[in-house]
């Protein structure tokens, strides 16, 4: 196989993230979003709130994590941050699937790739912090847009959004969770 034969591969496997279906709803509430327009869209989000992270990142690293850290999804599936699941489970199937997915690529690009995927998931790098923030406010926004969204059918609370979704969003961006805990707030008053 040539090497671009592998790397047309490659696409065409990610075009299958476009039938990942998610938790989250558009903002309007007609349907909810796949995976492949949350990549796009919390792209949109750190090249837009970059000013708002708590160091110094490369927007464009951030981005190409952000464009990569659901690939994993094509073969593990979405597994919404407030439903049931075992992440140990999840982990390990989403390994699997990054050994699959990235090595469609040639071994290059493959291990870059990869790797770039592996900061995502550890989260310690100054980039990956952010994008994990960042990861965690697009989905916030969708609820608030759409009242609650899909918050009351996983009966979520206030408390559960500041552990699961503040204390990433205040690691890499903490004026930004500050903004969104006002309307969070807001909107759980008024309920």
């Amino acid at each position: 196989m040539s090497r671009l034969d592998a790397q047309l591969d490659f696409l065409a496997e990610a075009d299958r993230l476009k039938s990942v279906l998610r938790a989250t709803t558009l903002h309007d509430a007609s349907r909810r979003e796949n995976s492949a327009e949350h990549s796009w869209h919390v792209m949109l989000h750190a090249l837009v709130l970059a000013e708002h992270a708590a160091r110094p990142v490369d927007v464009s690293r951030v981005m190409t994590m952000l464009l990569l850290h659901d690939l994993v999804e094509i073969d593990a599936g979405d597994n919404p941050i407030h439903g049931d699941h075992d992440p140990a489970e999840q982990e390990a199937r989403e390994q699997a699937a990054a050994e699959r997915i990235f090595g469609l690529l040639p071994e290059d690009q493959r291990d870059g790739l990869r790797a770039i995927w592996e900061e995502f998931e550890a989260a310690q790098s100054d980039d990956a912090v952010f994008a994990k923030s960042i990861d965690r406010v697009q989905p916030v926004l969708s609820n608030l847009a759409t009242d609650g969204g899909t918050w009351p059918e996983y009966k979520v609370t206030a408390e559960q959004l500041e552990t699961r979704v503040g204390t990433k969003v205040s690691r890499g961006a903490p004026a930004l969770w500050t903004g969104l805990a006002q309307r969070i707030d807001a909107w759980f008053s008024g309920r």
